[in-house]
């Protein structure tokens, strides 16, 4: 009996994902515009509150009043949610 080709056909391998979705940029970006007061829980288990004043690859700034503002590594940050206004 003849094989079809097709039950030999190797399954093509998935596409990987893209590394970034630029959404992350977007969102910091929405949060910076309205300074939208956020929580900041950090890796080591710390909360630290404010508004998102500036944003790069690697960092944000945290504006807060009447305590010093915060520079935070990216990789330092668990997440991030929006607090009440």
């Amino acid at each position: 009996m003849p094989s079809s080709d097709a039950a030999h056909a190797k399954p093509k391998p998935k596409a990987v994902p893209p590394d970034s979705t630029n959404q992350e940029v977007a969102y910091l970006k929405s949060l910076t515009e309205k300074q939208q007061p956020v929580a900041i829980k950090l890796v080591g288990g710390e909360t630290v509150r404010g508004w998102i004043e500036y944003y790069d690859r690697n960092m944000l700034r945290l504006t807060r009043e009447g305590q010093p503002n915060l520079f935070i590594f990216k990789q330092q940050i668990a997440y991030v949610e929006e607090s009440g206004s």
